[in-house]
């Protein structure tokens, strides 16, 4: 007979959380509870999650009202020990059928492996009511939330991201009892903060969200209210004539402030729209929470969108309200325009020198001269005006310096480049100004020019080397300068731009430049982790991407340690289109062979010189055949992979396999003979030496 099933709903009210974070806490409280009820092998349907300012929830489905029947095994005394002289039960073996709840005569007999006779037990346990197990499932998936500090309130003893004001939790139409974070569970939830004040009794899990809908002016469902918010937003703008700007981030964020959103329009005076356009959009969406509004030819208009979390009779006083909050901001805006104007950019130069880069590392002016000097010795390998790079790295941090910059932090580059076009600069530097930062996150954009992307590369290795010449290289989520993101910048350039750099000697370079006293003693350990730090950026790029590549063939490639990561790049790509063929197990299998048999002879045996092999003792056929095939073939993979050309490389290498498979199935490596001996292993080092131009084979499957 199946267990009755019921859904189960679960819903904490809280004061209001954090709006960037909501998504997240939704999405782990969600998969909490979902993990939980599998470890308790409890059955369900669908799971369902809401979250509003005031509230996380979850709805399970269909969920089972009893765990099934557990089956129980266990393992006793040895034979020996349940049973004395006389043959009967000793304490031991009667200890075990107590704790088993069982007679003696129920317990079993059973042979282990090696032969070994021990008392056992078999039987069943029943499942637990799951309404009894529901309150530890829930704590315990409220414990596990990504919540980086927690907080108490009152006289108790919780803690939780908000203050906790209300706990519903039903099965089916009945209160699971509970107490969670001081809250005691119930069958009410509240609505709206102002236009609902009274507690609404859910009768079920299914009338949820229905019922905070209709009574509560509340929609919980996250998705939902952001495709309401999506619509008022664009029917608004439309009616405005234009087109609301609506970035995801800004979309997830307006919903995870509102609970019943009204899109309202504003507007701002005419004079504004002479700001930078990245000025205003800034000050109404990332300081108001507001939508921009464009017109047809992309030009802003002097229209704002809010989304108002009411309701309201009079929305005209809504409309004023919000216009007179965002006319200061744009005013501020406006003055630091002005005011920031009548200095050149390059006049700020000399006092970048008293603003402190990091305490240990010296001053931003210290760091200017670093980055110039790394971009002028990356400039011609990306074919980048000299005059250009080293103007543009020498007035890229100058906008710290600037109120506008020390008002809207985000804005540093993007107003950097205004200023320069401002001041006369040419537009190469203008650009790459505010091109320098990127790519800011893993979905920006990448520079555009060849001047961009050098001083990026020179600003990003410059973090990278001071940091970690610091010691304060990243772990586990804790990244405060933001290295993961530079190495994943640097490499997303390079390869973008197919750019040929001797990245290790770069690295050294910029290490040794570090403004710290044992920098040097430090140099080579240093920079071979920073070195490591970014090849293993571009191993889980690859690995979690979409790539061919495995972690085998990026071992095997990095074995190598190739100095520039568009070689690498080239390398894995030859790798992944060869590993498939059927050659590709068989080599991988005699590299590992000839790997553990080179590692294994007397020191200095095969040095991989094919001039150690002295053809007049290769007395057997299959080594001279194997001699002769590698002599015919090593000028041509020469060639091929000073020409990266690896996949063609590798199809040549794979013309070895039958001389290959011949000498392992025919010749004695280790023969008695000492010479003989001495020149196979030189034969074999010799082989391998010609794959490893490739990649380190003995690391591949096979």
């Amino acid at each position: 007979m199946s267990a009755e099933r019921r859904d189960f709903l679960v819903e904490l009210g809280t004061e209001e959380l954090p709006p960037k974070a909501l998504p997240a806490l939704e999405q782990a409280f969600s998969d909490g509870i979902r993990t939980r009820l599998a470890q308790a092998g409890l059955q369900h349907g669908a799971v369902e999650s809401f979250a509003t300012p005031r509230r996380l929830a979850v709805r399970v489905q269909r969920l089972v009202s009893q765990q099934a029947e557990q089956r129980i095994k266990r393992r006793g005394p040895p034979v020996s020990a349940a049973f004395d002289a006389a043959g009967a039960p000793t304490r031991a073996a009667e200890a075990f059928a107590h704790s088993c709840s069982a007679p003696l005569e129920q317990l079993g007999r059973e042979r282990d492996a090696k032969g070994n006779e021990y008392r056992t037990f078999s039987g069943t346990k029943p499942g637990a009511a799951t309404a009894s197990l529901l309150p530890a499932l829930v704590q315990e998936a409220l414990d596990a939330l990504p919540i980086p500090r927690r907080m108490r309130w009152g006289a108790g003893e919780a803690q939780f991201v908000r203050p906790v004001h209300w706990l519903l939790m039903l099965y089916g139409r009945e209160v699971v009892p509970a107490r969670i974070l001081d809250a005691t569970a119930g069958d009410q939830t509240w609505g709206h903060r102002f236009m609902s004040g009274k507690p609404l009794r859910v009768l079920s899990p299914a009338t949820y969200a229905s019922t905070l809908a209709r009574r509560g002016y509340v929609l919980a469902q996250f998705a939902l209210r952001r495709e309401r918010i999506r619509e008022q937003v664009a029917a608004a703008a439309r009616e405005l004539g234009g087109r609301a700007l609506m970035g995801e981030g800004l979309l997830d964020e307006v919903t995870a402030l509102v609970e019943w959103p009204v899109a309202v329009a504003g507007r701002f005076e005419d004079r504004f729209l002479a700001l930078p356009r990245e000025v205003l959009i800034s000050t109404l969406q990332d300081h108001q929470r507001y939508f921009a509004v464009e017109g047809d030819a992309g030009q802003l208009l002097p229209w704002f969108i809010t989304v108002s979390n009411i309701q309201s009779a009079q929305p005209d006083v809504v409309r004023t309200g919000n216009e007179r909050v965002v006319r200061p901001r744009l005013s501020d805006a406006a003055f630091f325009w002005e005011q920031d104007r009548k200095r050149a950019l390059a006049a700020r130069l000399p006092e970048l020198e008293a603003v402190t880069f990091q305490a240990q590392l010296g001053s931003q002016g210290a760091r200017v001269e670093r980055i110039a000097a790394l971009a002028a010795a990356m400039a011609p390998a990306l074919a980048a005006e000299e005059f250009a790079v080293g103007r543009s790295a020498h007035l890229c941090k100058c906008d710290l310096l600037t109120a506008m910059v020390g008002e809207f932090p985000e804005l540093q580059g993007i107003m950097g480049a205004y200023y320069a076009l401002a001041d006369g600069e040419p537009e190469a530097v203008a650009i790459a100004i505010r091109e320098h930062y990127q790519p800011r996150s893993a979905s920006d954009e990448l520079p555009s020019t060849a001047v961009g992307a050098t001083v990026a590369l020179a600003d990003k290795l410059d973090l990278l080397a001071g940091v970690f010449a610091l010691g304060q290289k990243p772990s586990g989520t804790k990244d405060p300068f933001g290295l993961r993101r530079a190495a994943i910048g640097l490499l997303r350039i390079l390869l973008d731009r197919r750019v040929e750099l001797e990245l290790p000697a770069l690295i050294r370079a910029a290490v040794a430049a570090q403004p710290l006293p044992d920098v040097a003693a430090r140099l080579e350990s240093v920079s071979a982790e920073i070195y490591d730090y970014i090849l293993e950026r571009l191993r889980a790029q690859l690995l979690e991407g979409a790539s061919a590549v495995t972690t085998e063939m990026f071992d095997a490639v990095l074995a190598l340690r190739p100095a520039s990561v568009v070689d690498v790049d080239a390398r894995l790509r030859a790798l992944a289109g060869f590993v498939g063929r059927s050659e590709s197990q068989s080599l991988a299998a005699a590299n590992k062979r000839i790997a553990n048999i080179l590692r294994k002879s007397e020191p200095g045996a095969g040095t991989g010189d094919a001039a150690a092999v002295d053809s007049a003792l290769l007395c057997e056929a299959a080594e001279a055949e194997l001699h002769q095939a590698l002599s015919a073939l090593r000028g041509r993979v020469d060639e091929q992979v000073l020409s990266r050309d690896y996949a063609g490389a590798l199809d040549t290498l794979a013309a070895l396999r039958p001389q290959v498979d011949a000498f392992f199935d025919q010749v004695l490596v280790n023969d008695p003979d000492a010479t003989l001996r001495a020149n196979r292993l030189a034969l074999l080092a010799a082989l391998r030496a010609l794959f490893m131009r490739v990649a380190d084979f003995s690391r591949l499957p096979g």
